[in-house]
């Protein structure tokens, strides 16, 4: 039987190779995207993926959106939270625009699209919910206060959920990503990459494929016993007890 995935900010960097390892695993994707509609409409050209744009800041929009995919390709089986952004800022410079900006986009939104697809799942007794966090939800980062709180926050929703929603076959898990080298990534300077990479026992940064292969774990009919979990992907750079 064929699963129908919600990938949020599914049409670039490591959502894109999420959508497309779900979709290479057999699933029905639908690729979420906020706004840059030339790599949207480029990115459904070349995978065949529908792409679907809302804000997943805003909950009536979320709502609207899961409606219109449930309407065309079935009831949402898997959900994998990856919409995120960066205001990058000190907190002593940081503004609450900058602040409010990230958690609406970074943490709110996984309310905003878990809620709408919760009592489905727990109906049919089956659902594979995945948060995308951060190295830096896990061990902060300089100048990421909003950031670092919003995928802390992630992993603390996945472990709460999970807890309650076990009994009705649904896993709720994370994905923490270290630097992964994505386009936004690989145009640092060179010494600020190299300072980066520096950092990384294993001496490289990861694939974003490698992230959705993190995904294509948890989501799998073989992973029903795993729950609550947060799988750190990030060359050994912090390693979480």
């Amino acid at each position: 039987m064929s699963r129908n995935a919600i990938v949020t900010g599914g049409t670039r960097g490591i959502g894109k190779a999420i959508s497309v390892g779900l979709k290479k695993a057999g699933y029905q994707v639908a690729a979420n995207y906020a706004g840059n509609e030339e790599a949207a409409a480029q990115f459904a050209d070349e995978t065949g993926i529908p792409v679907f744009k809302w804000d997943v800041a805003n909950y009536e929009a979320c709502d609207a959106a899961i409606q219109e995919i449930e309407s065309k390709h079935g009831a949402t089986d898997i959900l994998v939270n990856n919409a995120g952004v960066t205001r990058d800022v000190p907190f002593h410079k940081m503004s609450l625009d900058h602040w409010r900006t990230v958690m609406s986009i970074d943490l709110d939104s996984a309310f905003n699209m878990t809620r709408p697809v919760i009592n489905g799942m727990r109906e049919r007794g089956f659902g594979r919910i995945v948060n995308i966090s951060s190295i830096n939800g896990q061990k902060g980062q300089f100048g990421q206060a909003n950031y670092s709180a919003a995928k802390a926050g992630l992993i603390g929703f996945t472990r709460a959920l999970a807890q309650e929603t076990a009994r009705k076959g649904i896993t709720v898990n994370a994905v923490a990503p270290g630097y992964i080298g994505t386009d936004m990534v690989n145009a640092l300077d060179d010494k600020v990459l190299a300072s980066i990479v520096g950092q990384i026992p294993v001496g490289r940064l990861g694939t974003p494929e490698e992230i959705a292969d993190c995904v294509n774990f948890l989501v799998s009919d073989q992973c029903g016993f795993i729950t609550g979990s947060v799988l750190t992907a990030n060359g050994g750079q912090y390693i979480a007890a």
